[in-house]
């Protein structure tokens, strides 16, 4: 999220944080090397669906509702909605303080990745990134989401 438009969306934080969560979601390499590993500075599942929801309220409404905002247009909107959906669908199943192992072993998860991978890939491109770079730690995204 290093070359991100900081002010090129009103709501550009919240960005950032559904960004972070989409990108940790949609990368199985990251969860195995970082999330299953215990590695620091990455939170688990339950802190990227936090991120993913938390000021967006994206588990009440549609994210249709911050295009403008947050995202650029209709296409990232529907993209996200889906992920989320699928996501969350998980995480009431296995519970928010579940282990990862229990996400990643939970046979939604391989689909849930797919709908994160696909709304991760399209708001990165559409912000310039390249979606295939590793996730930045959260001390990252802290420091992105403060800057001016």
């Amino acid at each position: 999220m290093g070359s991100m438009p900081l002010n090129d969306m009103p709501w550009w934080r919240w960005r950032s944080n559904v960004r972070s969560a989409l990108h940790m979601l949609s990368d199985p390499v990251f969860h195995q090397e970082c999330w299953l590993a215990g590695r620091e500075g990455y939170g688990d599942v339950t802190d990227a669906v936090y991120r993913l929801v938390e000021d967006t309220w994206l588990d009440n409404w549609s994210a249709e509702k911050y295009v403008g905002t947050i995202f650029r247009d209709s296409g990232e909107a529907a993209l996200v909605d889906v992920a989320v959906l699928r996501v969350l669908r998980i995480m009431h199943q296995v519970g928010p303080d579940a282990l990862v192992s229990a996400y990643v072993e939970h046979h939604g998860w391989p689909e849930a990745v797919r709908a994160a991978r696909e709304a991760h890939v399209r708001l990165a491109t559409n912000d310039g990134e390249d979606p295939d770079a590793p996730p930045k730690s959260l001390d990252v995204l802290r420091i992105i989401t403060q800057a001016v």
